[in-house]
């Protein structure tokens, strides 16, 4: 893993000009004469649902079928479990909490030094094409792609050009859920549901109808590569199909649990560079990978040397190396929805860090209670319906998680407070601690107060000037949501720092506190006319918590009027857990709701003004 200092940071960015004038140099290493073409079939929103990876529910024989052709890896994670975090991760080789590029579709400005795959493969001479989503959480830069379109292909590449080519397969996304059908191929009644979801018919038709969305995709899988083999092309050619993350049904997408992170890998390699594949086909390989380490393993494939910056570990090719032992993963705000967690995994064992403990799982997200099964969910849970696994989803969440996936593989059996895995918790924490530390996480900064800070330059470079306290504000996090009272005198140190972020998380940690903090009180209602926003709306989130709505609620409604929309945002979701205490802020919710340009604020507007009006 690249771990960047400031020193180094200079290093590199004065470096990446450099680099671009210098293609000879990077690329010295290619044997022109000799290049794989590289094809990605890639479907959306599934974990490893397939006849190949021992689901005997599951309609799969074009994959079954590939998969006795090439190499299956059990091992293999998206690092984020929703598609732009998720996709940013792959075509950059990079960790976008490093690059602040983690809240889904945020669009901000990634470092000039860091480009995409495909153009360091366009610069080697391939033909590069994508079918068609993009999707990578960050402004779309021009050059990337020869083509990328409905109807890019790999076949307009010049003679005897090799290619990098992508088709993405969107037959089981979420959406396709969100209408059901009464005809199925799946029976509803054969699904075996995960012990964290009650048996509600709408729960069973869901899954029965994913699992034919599933066999969809494994045609169109099938498709693509018959196209290949008429093609002639198939002997030359290495063809991975994975999928962008997990899902789709609830407490998949969107979450760390291996139900959201766990995807299908698996690469065939043509007969022509059957040498490069580390094991006889068919093969099952254990090696743990992750999608930061797609693009670097490429650049191995096509022999162009992978940039020093990129994060990512090559898993195959000449500059593969040595097995990764974690699966970094990390969740921020998903769509309307403030939360933050970061993860990792080996072979065995998930540790989850939580650093909105106070959140609920089940936060209401407009896109996801489309499904009928996530409404019924919540209905079985509110009519006392629900047993104590099917209930946690609803309730606040643990400061850490840890889960022994072979013997728990739903991980519903949270070992974090069990004396048997202190020494793995403890392990797994500070493997995750030195993570966020290595790669600079930017989202230890609230958003709103990112859009303020960067102000022309990038997170990345924000979280690497040596004027940033960045110890101070992880610190101070970490500390913030360990739910521990005996704490408050340093949150109560800490509200009065110079730095915006530090403050920030010092109120977060009194929200999280609840009523043990209260005699921080007349410290968070000073923090009402700070400079920050995001301190603000969080010390008016405390404070609400110790009965003091008049002066918080005035405040909230003032924030609603930013012209920051992540403050904004920030501020919509303090009112919707407030719940009641809301009221007074209805009429400018509904005025809101109704102005604003960002869907992300009405999504999460209308829903507070739908339930107070219930």
């Amino acid at each position: 893993m690249c771990n960047f200092n400031r020193r180094e940071f200079l290093k590199v960015t004065g470096a990446g000009t450099m680099l671009l004038a210098l293609p000879d140099v990077l690329f010295a290493d290619i044997n022109k004469t000799d290049r794989p073409n590289i094809l990605w079939i890639v479907s959306e929103d599934n974990g490893p649902f397939l006849g190949c990876y021992g689901d005997s529910f599951a309609t799969t024989p074009n994959l079954d079928k590939f998969a006795s052709q090439g190499l299956l890896y059990e091992n293999a994670f998206a690092n984020a479990p929703v598609c732009a975090p998720a996709r940013s991760t792959l075509i950059l080789g990079m960790y976008p909490p490093g690059m602040g590029t983690h809240h889904m579709r945020s669009k901000n400005k990634i470092p000039q030094f860091i480009k995409l795959l495909p153009q360091y493969l366009r610069e080697a001479g391939y033909y590069c094409s994508n079918n068609a989503k993009q999707d990578y959480n960050i402004p779309r830069p021009a050059g990337v792609w020869d083509e990328s379109s409905r109807k890019a292909h790999y076949k307009k590449r010049g003679a005897g050009q090799p290619f990098f080519s992508v088709f993405n397969i969107a037959v089981s996304h979420e959406s396709r859920i969100h209408k059901s059908r009464n005809k199925l191929n799946h029976k509803p009644e054969q699904v075996k549901l995960p012990p964290y979801h009650p048996d509600t018919p709408e729960m069973r038709h869901d899954w029965a109808q994913y699992y034919d969305q599933v066999q969809l995709m494994d045609k169109r899988v099938g498709e693509f590569l018959g196209e290949l083999g008429k093609s002639g092309l198939a002997d030359e050619t290495i063809v991975f199909y994975y999928s962008d993350h997990g899902g789709v049904l609830p407490r998949s997408k969107r979450y760390l649990y291996d139900s959201g992170t766990h995807v299908p890998l698996i690469i065939r390699f043509g007969r022509k560079y059957q040498h490069l594949a580390p094991a006889k086909p068919p093969a099952r390989e254990q090696r743990l990978v992750s999608f930061v380490d797609f693009a670097p393993t490429v650049l191995s494939l096509a022999g162009v040397k992978v940039p020093e910056y990129m994060q990512g570990e090559p898993f195959l090719g000449r500059q593969q190396k040595q097995e990764r032992k974690y699966v970094h993963l990390y969740r921020d705000r998903m769509d309307e929805r403030y939360d933050m967690m970061r993860g990792l995994r080996d072979k065995r064992f998930k540790y989850i860090r939580n650093y909105m403990p106070h959140r609920i799982y089940g936060q209401h997200l407009q896109y996801l209670w489309r499904a009928p099964a996530t409404r019924s969910w919540e209905k079985a849970f509110k009519e006392g319906k629900c047993n104590k696994t099917q209930s946690i989803f609803w309730g606040a969440k643990p400061t850490e998680e840890l889960y022994d996936t072979r013997e728990d593989p739903y991980e519903v059996n949270n070992l974090a407070a069990e004396p048997k895995y202190k020494k793995v918790l403890e392990r797994m924490r500070l493997a995750n601690m030195k993570w966020i530390r290595e790669v600079r996480d930017a989202g230890f900064i609230p958003e709103g107060e990112m859009l303020e800070r960067i102000n022309g330059r990038t997170a990345f470079e924000l979280v690497h000037d040596e004027k940033f306290p960045f110890e101070r504000v992880v610190e101070t996090a970490e500390t913030a949501g360990e739910r521990n009272a005996a704490k408050l005198p340093f949150l109560l140190e800490r509200l009065s720092d110079k730095e915006d972020s530090v403050r920030y998380w010092a109120a977060t940690g009194c929200a999280i506190l609840g009523e043990k903090a209260r005699q921080a009180s007349a410290d968070l209602e000073k923090c009402l006319n700070d400079s920050s926003a995001s301190v603000r709306i969080a010390a008016a989130e405390a404070l609400c918590v110790f009965g003091k709505t008049k002066k918080t609620i005035a405040a909230l409604k003032q924030e609603l009027k930013s012209t920051n929309s992540k403050a904004a945002l920030h501020a919509v979701n303090v009112l919707e857990v407030l719940g009641e205490k809301a009221r007074p802020a209805l009429e400018e919710m509904t005025k809101l709701a109704e102005e604003t340009k960002d869907r992300y604020i009405r999504d999460a507007a209308t829903h507070i003004i739908s339930t107070l009006k219930e």
